[in-house]
């Protein structure tokens, strides 16, 4: 059974179309369906249902498919290993979304310059979510929030960022006395279900702030756009290294603050990709602390 098979099925199941597959995979559809009709052939059973241009696995497809994941991480490890004279190979990785649009375009322009046969692959997600799948080994490393809990001993933990709470407002208010600001301008919320929205309203408590709150959003990354069209202020974690060009937008720092939203890199110590983690480990210090 070819494993390349294997991962094309895979692929169909995840994206749900052989079409999305095939361009995910540089091939033709054609050549996707080949390689299904291969394996429906060798095992002897249908492992897709097709509707339309949509397909989902068949209940045997299904077994496959989960069968076939662990089997390819093997692969991918022996194949780790073999590559014993350069950073060689695929490192999964996992980010959080404001990481993805802040701090990991410059890691992975370092990595891509240092370590041109590293290949990244990256999983977007919460960072709760992507510490349960590294701590699984379904993932390689993470950039997450550090973790409120005890972060488990098979993990190793570097930190990277640390940001501080800021306020953002127009720019024509650079100049302002934050307080001020948070006292007489609509506020938008940076929802307390996220670290950064805690934080924020720790910081407000402490300063004896209430502001008049228009709207709350669960959304970092929409929150600068509000600002930018005159809706609010905000105080969220200095998470962008820059703001988006057309954007007209002042980062207000804060008097008498101490808290900071910590951002690193979760990784299993014990791992066939190890070298590969700390290849990127080190072009992260090197890209976010130069």
């Amino acid at each position: 059974m070819d494993t390349r098979f294997l991962q094309s099925f895979a692929d169909v199941v995840q994206y749900g179309s052989i079409a999305e597959a095939a361009r995910r995979l540089d091939l033709t559809p054609a050549t996707i369906a080949h390689q299904i009709r291969v394996l429906e052939k060798e095992i002897g059973v249908p492992l897709l249902a097709r509707s339309g241009r949509t397909v989902k696995p068949t209940e045997t497809g299904a077994k496959i498919v989960a069968w076939s994941r662990d089997l390819l991480r093997d692969v991918a490890n022996v194949a780790a290993l073999a590559v014993d004279d350069k950073v060689s190979g695929e490192l999964r990785l996992g980010s959080m979304i404001t990481a993805l649009i802040g701090a990991v375009p410059a890691i992975l322009a370092g990595i891509a310059e240092k370590y041109p046969h590293l290949n990244v692959h990256v999983v977007p997600g919460e960072s709760r979510d992507l510490c349960q799948r590294v701590q699984s080994g379904d993932l390689d490393a993470a950039i997450i929030i550090q973790p409120e809990f005890l972060i488990a001993k098979t993990c190793g933990w570097q930190m990277l960022r640390q940001e501080p709470l800021i306020l953002i407002a127009p720019g024509s208010m650079a100049k302002c006395d934050p307080h001020v600001v948070l006292m007489t301008e609509p506020y938008i919320r940076y929802s307390g279900s996220a670290s950064g929205g805690r934080l924020a309203e720790k910081y407000l408590r402490q300063s004896g702030i209430l502001p008049a709150v228009r709207f709350e959003i669960n959304s970092l990354t929409s929150i600068p756009f509000l600002v930018d069209k005159g809706l609010g202020v905000s105080l969220v974690p200095d998470w962008a290294l820059s703001w988006p060009k057309g954007m007209s937008l002042a980062k207000i720092t804060l008097p008498d603050q101490s808290d900071t939203r910590r951002i690193g890199l979760l990784w299993i110590r014990s791992s066939v990709r190890t070298r590969l983690v700390n290849a990127f480990r080190e072009v992260a210090m090197q890209s976010l602390h130069s």
